[in-house]
């Protein structure tokens, strides 16, 4: 021991100045002569950890303690290695044998406490920071993690307290900046967020996550372009943080730049494969770009990976749902709703699909689910009189009928008022301003008004598509008597002397729905249900026919005024200044053709002959595997198969309205 002694102290100078091989090189000569140098096969080992040869580190260490199983220092070393080989329950006890003995080692106690956020376990990690603290009032990394475990706990005003005491300690701590500013920005104090993270970046511009955090912030300011060049910054620093490329992929989703976010997730995953979010947003893009069996396959692993997940079950099923695969999207909806019983867009999604596999007992009442859904929840009214569902009893009240969503919700839902009535209630019907002169013929004693205006006195109220549930709506009992909508007999005569002598079938069509281009989900649901117009084109060489635009929109039509095809469909729409106008005309023609929009249902409601253009995804109310309608008697369904191929529709549809024609001569 004596003679190795200047050996073993030349080691630890080394050691000391961090010339680590070297260090290395002396203590194994130590050991060489004594085997059991009990202090050196500690150093060793903390030798291997510093160069991260964490397994040889464990091992160097494990000697040590066999033969001073009391070294303090050695178990919080040896704590410190197995958390890094991601061994955190070992690490944990480790780190208790070190606390044992010494019970205000604060360190040992901080990397406990680091261990522990690691295993999700925020409030016993609390507790542990809270020990070193008590040890060490100014111990600064301490007072950071404590912070972060506290950011994880959602104690936001608290995380942010334990940031400024470190500060007070520290001004220049970078991360305690940065996290700041994390927090900052959770609890939408976003300007002071992005001063704190600009603190941040003039004592260290080359940290990566101080500009991912900033990026995070100014997403969050709705600045994207902004927030991708910080992000892009930070991947310049840092390419190995799967995160970043995470949140990057996000940003560029929501930009649009699908194919850049796409190689964004794959770069994160091929960092993390066990990011669980990562695959969820990249199979949510997938089905934006309607790669549906790879969305599925995404949303698969996430849910492999976290079997919580309640998103990605619910987006799961609506990917089935578009799959045709109705019976498993339901499935996968009600594990959703299983997971989170408040997840109000699974539960409405659930809804949809019990009522479009005709389940409407169960459908009509998680339809209520939709006031909560982010899509419909500013459209929920909020009246101080109560909402009627069917019941209580309305004799000599007044009831307020009001309109929700589409105008084709309201076209189809509007049929309930006459057994509103007959419940003895007097109806004040609000509906879309295009609607209300249409609305004069469903009722002779209803009081019909323009959303937006003033309200007369009214008792309850309730939403049209409530209604199916106050009646307890079966298949076997809609109210499907047609017409129950008609047109003002004068402008019904009008298009009749306009048309002139009949010179054939006369066909209305329609061949787009509302773009609503400011609503993407909404905007991609119409992308699926609509047709380019020179699609219809088959149709125009059909004998004994004449075609007329009853389309609306100005990108729509469009297409028509600039089609070499023009010539083959009239159109009058300039004139079609409501759906009263739209009616008369609708009145005087044999048929209409047409995608699943307002006039569809403006056809049945009339009782007028008309055939749907019907996506393969079809919505709930068309139901599944029929080529008819229990709302409308007059529908025909012309359905996509699973191809999504409108040419095939069309050609269905030619063959059907060429035989059509020949029945009629």
């Amino acid at each position: 021991m004596t003679t190795a002694a200047p050996l073993f102290s030349e080691g630890v100078r080394l050691h000391r100045a961090g010339r680590l091989v070297e260090a290395e090189q002396i203590y194994r000569q130590v050991l060489g002569s004594e085997p059991q140098h009990c202090d050196c096969l500690h150093l060793l080992g903390l030798v291997f950890l510093q160069q991260r040869r964490h397994a040889l580190a464990i091992e160097q260490i494990d000697r040590a303690l066999a033969r001073d199983p009391g070294n303090v220092f050695a178990w919080n070393n040896r704590g410190i290695a197995l958390k890094e080989l991601n061994r955190l329950d070992e690490a944990v006890a480790s780190y208790d044998r070190a606390i044992a003995a010494q019970p205000n080692y604060a360190q040992a106690l901080m990397n406990r406490g680091n261990a522990l956020q690691l295993l999700n376990r925020y409030d016993e990690a609390l507790a542990s920071y809270d020990r070193a603290l008590a040890a060490q009032p100014d111990y600064a990394e301490a007072l950071l993690s404590r912070g972060n475990a506290l950011r994880q706990l959602k104690r936001l005003e608290d995380a942010l307290a334990s940031y400024d005491r470190l500060l007070a300690l520290r001004s220049d701590s970078v991360e305690a900046h940065t996290n700041r500013a994390a927090v900052l920005a959770e609890l939408r104090r976003f300007d002071e967020a992005l001063a704190s993270c600009d603190r941040a970046l003039a004592l260290r511009a080359d940290v990566a996550e101080a500009h991912a955090t900033r990026a995070n912030i100014l997403c969050a300011l709705n600045r994207r372009d902004e927030a991708l060049a910080c992000l892009d910054r930070a991947i310049a620093l840092r390419p190995d943080l799967a995160e970043v490329h995470y949140n990057r992929g996000n940003i560029l989703q929501d930009l649009r730049r699908f194919d850049a976010a796409l190689a964004s997730y794959d770069r994160a995953l091929a960092l993390r494969p066990d990011h669980a979010e990562a695959h969820y947003n990249r199979a949510n893009l997938l089905h934006v770009l309607k790669r549906y069996e790879d969305a599925l396959a995404g949303f698969d692993q996430a849910l492999q990976l976290r079997p919580d997940h309640a998103e990605a079950a619910a987006n799961r099923g609506a990917v089935l749902h578009d799959l045709g695969r109705h019976a498993e999207a339901l499935a996968s909806l009600e594990r959703a709703s299983a997971l989170r019983p408040a997840l109000a867009d699974s539960r409405y999604n659930e809804a949809l699909c019990r009522l479009l596999l005709g389940d409407f007992a169960r459908g009509w009442q998680d339809h209520e689910w939709r006031w909560e859904t982010e899509q419909l929840r500013n459209g929920k009214r909020h009246f101080r009189q109560p909402l009627w569902l069917g019941s209580d009893d309305i004799g000599g009240k007044t009831i307020l009928l009001h309109a929700e969503q589409g105008l084709g919700d309201t076209i189809q839902f509007c049929r309930y008022a006459p057994l509103v009535a007959a419940c003895g209630g007097q109806i004040v019907l609000e509906v879309q301003p295009p609607l209300r002169e249409l609305m004069r013929s469903l009722l002779a004693r209803c009081t019909i008004v323009s959303r937006g205006e003033a309200l007369p006195d009214f008792d309850t109220h309730c939403p049209l598509l409530s209604l199916p549930l106050a009646f307890g709506t079966r298949l076997d009992t809609i109210p499907s008597a047609v017409p129950y909508l008609a047109a003002q007999a004068d402008k019904h005569a009008l298009w009749r002397d306009r048309l002139g002598p009949r010179e054939g079938l006369r066909i209305g069509l329609v061949w787009a729905g509302n773009p609503r281009k400011e609503l993407p989900n909404r905007n991609r649901i119409d992308a699926q249900r609509s047709i380019c117009f020179d699609a219809l084109s088959p149709l125009f060489d059909v004998a004994g026919c004449r075609f007329y635009s009853l389309q609306k929109g100005v990108d729509a039509l469009a297409q028509l005024r600039q089609s070499a095809w023009r010539d083959r469909v009239i159109d009058w729409t300039d004139e079609l200044h409501d759906f009263s106008d739209t009616a008369a005309l609708v009145e005087n023609l044999d048929l209409v053709i047409s995608v699943d929009t307002s006039v569809a249902h403006l056809a049945g409601a009339l009782g007028k002959p008309f055939w749907l253009l019907n996506r393969y995804n079809t919505c709930w109310r068309w139901l599944v595997d029929r080529d008819d309608s229990p709302w409308y008697p007059t529908a025909r369904l012309f359905r996509q198969d699973a191809t999504r191929d409108w040419s095939a529709v069309i050609a269905r549809v030619r063959a059907a309205l060429a035989g059509h024609h020949a029945g009629r001569s």
